[in-house]
């Protein structure tokens, strides 16, 4: 890979990265509206909903749908399942803890089968 390309593939990952970040804040928010009956958490859903998905589109353009929409999603349902866990005091029993783990290696997974 020439060094324009591994830069190109970085730049990617990192935006990918932020775009799954925005998909916990938005989700997060949307908890905290209680169905958009808050104005400040709905306006922060919109925003961070749409930056989101901008950059998720921004980050496929160099990586395949195969490996970046499910790594966007995992990132989203981890980081949420965390936020629920800390900021929601939702239960963090074994298997659910268990659970969000094997999420975490199906990401690996799909990374390093892109090779």
């Amino acid at each position: 890979m020439s060094p324009v390309g591994y830069m190109e593939a970085v730049v990617a990952w990192l935006v990918l990265a932020i775009s799954g970040g925005l998909e916990v804040v938005w989700a997060s928010a949307l908890k905290a509206s209680d169905g958009f009956s808050k104005p400040l958490y709905s306006v922060i859903v919109a925003v961070a909903a749409f930056a989101s998905f901008w950059l998720l589109a921004y980050a496929m353009k160099s990586l395949p749908l195969g490996t970046a929409y499910p790594v966007w999603v995992g990132i989203g349902a981890v980081g949420s399942f965390i936020i629920g866990i800390v900021a929601f005091g939702e239960a963090a029993s074994p298997l659910r803890l268990a659970s969000a783990a094997l999420i975490v290696i199906g990401i690996a997974g799909l990374k390093l089968a892109e090779g």
